[in-house]
């Protein structure tokens, strides 16, 4: 994975991602799909279902098609600035790339079979609202709970396009099965947050910077209430990495960290990634994605 230091002049694209948790045998899950080598976003790498907004995403009718009233979506992002519509099309390309590249669809009285049926009619050319429309369904959006909010720099990023990121955390529906589709992933697993750091580590995966911190944040909870519980209690945290030149290499920094504009530590784990051997790490090693760095 390379680390772009040459400035992006790409726009910055509202984005948004659905961290899918599960209870296992050994505490809580993630679920991660492995983006396909072509991918030009991140391609081979593993990463949360998610993508882009979609301007279809604001023609959905909010009031037939969603669980909670957009104020209500609105106040939960902690986010004044941003307009209530805007809040809730957050939502509703959140569970529509979820459905899009899993095969889960978050909408109330939805099992296994009526997802089968919906990604059945998404195949056959219907949008996204229309299937929608055609079943009835409502779509779960207040089983998102704001996590996160990722803006990619416009220096240092491992990717050439710019996004603005929600990312949102949610229990995997039951009884439905999520799965990569075969054509942007190539593959997929659910693992605890710390294997897949440790797989990442000893280079059976790829991990971008985002997916890093992410991963250490969750591996703090064993159980998925206990994530929920958290996000509930916070506002989501706004991150824009810093990187800068040292006579080590590049480093990317988060906030917190003394050489960060913003002072106020949003994450726990460390503060600063070192881009070395094409990856990054922390400069502890593995243990310190678990421990603030002094």
């Amino acid at each position: 994975m390379e680390l772009h230091m040459d400035p992006s002049d790409s726009p910055v694209r509202a984005a948004a991602t659905v961290v899918m948790l599960r209870d296992g045998p050994g505490g809580l899950e993630v679920f991660l799909l492995k983006r396909h080598g072509r991918s030009d976003v991140l391609g081979g790498a593993h990463v949360f279902p998610g993508g882009k907004v979609d301007e279809e995403d604001a023609r959905l009718d909010m009031v037939a098609h969603l669980d909670a009233p957009v104020h209500r979506l609105h106040a939960a992002l902690g986010e004044p600035a941003l307009d209530e519509l805007a809040a809730a099309v957050l939502h509703v390309a959140a569970v529509r790339e979820a459905f899009e590249e899993t095969g889960v669809l978050y909408a109330q009285d939805v099992d296994a079979a009526a997802a089968r049926q919906a990604q059945l009619l998404l195949r056959q050319g219907r949008a996204f609202d229309e299937v929608l429309a055609l079943q009835g369904l409502r779509l779960a959006a207040s089983r998102l709970q704001p996590w996160s909010r990722w803006i990619t720099p416009s220096v240092g990023g491992v990717m050439r396009k710019r996004f603005d990121t929600r990312f949102f955390i949610a229990a995997a529906p039951e009884g439905q099965v999520a799965r990569h589709d075969d054509h942007e992933a190539t593959d997929s697993a659910w693992l605890t947050p710390r294997e897949a750091l440790r797989q990442y580590w000893e280079g059976r995966i790829e991990l971008a910077p985002p997916q890093i911190m992410s991963l250490a944040h969750l591996a703090c909870h064993g159980t998925v209430d206990a994530a929920l519980a958290q996000a509930r209690r916070r506002r989501p945290p706004v991150i824009v990495p810093e990187p800068y030149e040292h006579e080590a290499g590049r480093i990317m920094c988060y906030p917190g960290d003394e050489r960060h504009t913003v002072r106020e530590r949003a994450l726990p784990g460390p503060t600063r990634l070192h881009y070395r051997n094409r990856r990054f790490e922390p400069s502890g090693g593995f243990e310190a994605l678990f421990t603030p760095e002094s």
